[in-house]
């Protein structure tokens, strides 16, 4: 039988994450608020207040549970509390969360290496979605044949905001219109019926309707997206391809921020909309990063042993002079280590490149920027790295790793998508594929300069490119804000002496940039390079790079729509 006080603690967890959870869901309301007013400043601060919500919570239901229990926690009873709070939260559809939250919470008073089954919850042993069957609330609408623009009036008519539609007629026309001509491929009427979720989705300067588009014998995905442009609010597009609405909730974009009542049911929805889409990254972009580490690590390692044979080896692509990273070949996901020590001319400290990642966690990521999520004390099995990836993790990264018996444990490190290293993708691409590439890569470096980020380092292999021929950035350690550079125009030289100079004649300061030299780092081939000058001949200019700085000191920010302008509606 449990004791008193491992019930007083297992409640106190329990209340811990419904403070929590009161406390996201405060936040997330605000969204709708920050869209109706136009407040994109505030509904950038609310996004970085809840993304730090977490740890604020457990910190202070730690500080509960020490004045609870006092002193160092006893195993013995916080066996007995694991139990007592499988009880508490049986049959909840969201117990998962409730389990993560408590995890969090033991792991750090325990300070726990690896895994301890017998004080907190195995993830491996479980598949939270496999036994949902609640159905999540959802609005469904017939679509008539002969007034099929009825439907959509009347779905927009239920979704009230208190500034109003534009002209909602038009909206529904456009949105009908759309539909029948991206789904023509369906046969005659393909639109027979359409279904969303009552909860609205907002993101930067967004609010999406989420759901599904019925034909006779086939449903497709689909999301309308509504902008308010301060004089009422209009549709502004639909994606109905699962290619454009993954594109919408992936890995390298800002979380949403969705008042859902539950989650789960919830990810079960997305994931029949998106069934290629892992479910830790569901749960991720709906702003429960920490479910979805657990997500993450409970997918990978029951692959993992599900593939005994199969060794984690040194990723592709050009070594990192500031990261090591490894990977599993059969799995989607690399491994990031911080070395112990840099390669020239790398300056930065350790503490340098742990804020830059933490920074980019905070950050709007406008689907250019891959969310890095941190592990620590990661245990896998020695005999699992290839020699060679054994004895370089051990030689250059001892500050994080380290053995123990058979295993090799990892104390800290960042876990992305793996993606193909841009300088290998274009080598392999036929001369059309690789243009592409080269082109979304210029712009992948504009949208996150317009959003006042600077890569820093551009070399080609610190992009990726999606299995959609998205480019991303991924290599965090010279990134820093556009706003912290000083673009200069690059002197000329005032006599020969300085023209043939070996090495720059002027002073150049740490933060100097100087983008009229870009070409030289860039590392495209000269084709490429050309196109890429004429394409996007701003990059290359200091004064562009100055008038952002201006903008932002101002406190204006572009717009960065989340799809391409082929999309939105006429």
């Amino acid at each position: 039988m449990p004791t008193d006080l491992a019930h007083a603690i297992a409640t106190c967890i329990r209340d811990g994450f419904l403070d929590y959870h009161a406390r996201f869901a405060a936040i997330t309301r605000r969204a709708r608020q920050r869209f109706e007013q136009r407040d994109w400043t505030a509904a950038r601060d609310d996004a970085v207040e809840r993304i730090e919500l977490y740890d604020l919570c457990i910190g202070e239901c730690m500080a509960r549970l020490q004045a609870i229990a006092g002193g160092a926690p006893s195993r013995a009873l916080w066996v007995q509390v694991r139990a007592t709070f499988a009880t508490l939260v049986e049959g909840l559809i969201d117990g998962e969360l409730h389990k993560t939250f408590y995890n969090t919470l033991t792991r750090r008073l325990f300070a726990t290496r690896g895994v301890d089954d017998a004080i907190e919850f195995m993830a491996i042993e479980i598949e939270p979605s496999d036994a949902i069957t609640h159905p999540v609330a959802r609005h469904v609408y017939t679509v008539s044949e002969a007034r099929p623009a009825d439907a959509f009036e009347r779905m927009l008519a239920d979704y009230r905001f208190d500034v109003p539609y534009r002209h909602r007629l038009r909206c529904a026309a456009a949105i009908a219109v759309r539909l029948q001509d991206d789904l023509a491929h369906w046969g005659p009427h393909p639109v027979r019926a359409i279904e969303l979720l009552e909860t609205v989705f907002y993101r930067e300067r967004r609010a999406y309707l989420v759901g599904r588009v019925f034909g006779e014998h086939r449903f497709s995905p689909c999301v309308i997206a509504l902008v308010n442009d301060g004089d009422g609010l209009r549709a502004e597009a639909v994606l109905s391809r699962r290619r454009d609405v993954a594109h919408l909730f992936g890995v390298s974009r800002s979380y949403f921020q969705a008042d859902l009542p539950t989650v789960a049911d919830a990810v079960v929805f997305l994931r029949s909309l998106l069934p290629g889409k892992p479910v830790d990254e569901i749960y991720t972009v709906l702003g429960r990063a920490k479910q979805g580490k657990t997500e993450r690590y409970r997918t990978f390692f029951r692959h993992f042993q599900q593939q005994p044979n199969e060794r984690l080896v040194q990723a592709e692509g050009t070594t990192g002079m500031v990261m090591a990273v490894f990977t599993l070949p059969s799995y989607p996901l690399v491994f990031k280590l911080i070395r112990d020590h840099f390669a020239w001319p790398k300056t930065m400290s350790r503490q340098d490149v742990e804020d830059r990642y933490a920074l980019v966690f905070n950050l709007d990521r406008i689907g250019r920027l891959l969310d890095a999520q941190p592990y620590r004390h990661l245990r896998f099995p020695l005999a699992r790295f290839a020699p060679e990836l054994r004895e370089e993790l051990l030689e250059s990264c001892a500050r994080s790793v380290h053995v123990e018996g058979d295993d090799l444990v990892i104390s800290l490190c960042y876990v992305q998508r793996r993606f193909r290293p841009l300088n290998l993708y274009l080598r392999e691409q036929t001369a059309g594929a690789a243009r592409a590439a080269a082109l979304d890569y210029a712009q992948a470096i504009a949208d996150m300069a317009r959003n006042d980020i600077f890569p820093g380092d551009m070399l080609l292999k610190n992009f990726g490119i999606s299995r959609h021929g998205r480019a991303v950035f991924y290599d965090y350690d010279e990134l820093c804000r556009v706003g912290d550079c000083n673009f200069r125009d690059w002197p000329q030289p005032r006599d020969a002496e300085e023209a043939m100079a070996a090495e720059p004649w002027f002073h150049v300061a740490p933060n100097d940039v100087f983008p009229e030299r870009f070409g030289w780092f860039m590392g495209l081939p000269k084709p490429l390079l050309e196109a890429v000058r004429e394409t996007h001949g701003e990059l290359f200019d200091p004064h562009w790079w100055r008038g952002l700085q201006a903008a932002f000191a101002r406190g204006e920010f572009p717009d960065n729509p989340p799809y391409p302008r082929a999309l939105r509606l006429a």
